[in-house]
């Protein structure tokens, strides 16, 4: 079902900001889940030469799907989006003049990706109907940071088995050869491994670090449907210097669509 263009009269305070220098704008709630740093770098993690059909797993208001359609000028994107409430944001982001250039390149759909079978086709997600896939999963474990907001708790805590079924829908709705892009916490690897295992191959993974210094604060893997070839550690992305808190080169080119995570 796809959302409404507009926002009901009742909806949160909301703020609209701009992404890419300007290049795109997001309608997203002022408290709650809002989109930063890892919706770039899962949206960085598409080749720049992407051409193809891609869906969102999991939209919110639809930065990473966005920041894809400006760096890649020939795709489309699906937002896939569960709750009703981030959906409505995700079409009023697309109805914002300032996007009227990506309007036509974009659709919102108001679905549980998590849905199998027939019952996933039904929602919207016919299988081998796109060509590449990103997620961003909720990956905060219960009993981390626990929040009264109803909509960031959906949005962050994760669900027993939850990477295993997202990515099983992954699975079924990308074409042979298309490609998966998942950003989630280190601890993490071992249950999005598990689930590409027999689906997904050629996998990469990249981990981000704050400082050069410092532990990993975040993964992104990449994997290609049917593929065989084994796991490959790429170069990490550092976001700042050893000390301060400016961004790296590199990071700054990421956060502004002007450059691909992987290189490609």
């Amino acid at each position: 079902m796809a959302a409404s263009t507009t926002l009901a009269p009742d909806t949160p305070a909301h703020t609209v900001d701009a992404f890419h220098r300007g290049r795109f704008w997001l309608m997203q709630p002022r408290q709650g889940h809002r989109a930063g740093m890892d919706a770039m770098m899962l949206a960085a993690a598409v080749p720049s030469t992407f051409s193809g059909r891609l869906a969102d797993f999991g939209a919110g208001a639809g930065a990473a799907a966005l920041a894809v359609l400006t760096r890649c000028p020939q795709s489309r994107a699906v937002l896939v989006e569960r709750s009703a409430e981030m959906a409505a944001f995700a079409a009023a982001t697309l109805a914002h003049p300032g996007n009227a250039h990506l309007g036509s390149r974009a659709s919102v759909l108001t679905a549980d990706v998590t849905l199998a079978g027939r019952a996933r086709a039904e929602a919207g997600l016919a299988d081998n109907a796109f060509d590449f896939v990103i997620m961003n999963p909720p990956f905060n474990a219960a009993e981390d940071r626990a929040t009264p907001d109803a909509l960031r708790r959906e949005a962050h805590v994760i669900e027993d088995g939850l990477f295993e079924r997202w990515i099983r829908s992954a699975a079924a709705v990308v074409k042979p050869r298309g490609g998966l892009a998942v950003i989630a916490r280190p601890e993490q690897l071992v249950a999005i491994l598990d689930a590409i295992e027999g689906r997904f191959g050629d996998a990469e993974m990249l981990c981000v670090h704050p400082r050069p210094d410092a532990a990993a604060i975040r993964i992104v893997v990449r994997a290609m449907l049917g593929a065989r070839g084994k796991l490959s550690i790429r170069p990490p992305l550092i976001l700042h210097g050893p000390s301060g808190n400016e961004p790296t080169e590199r990071t700054e080119m990421i956060t502004n669509g002007l450059a691909s995570l992987f290189g490609d």
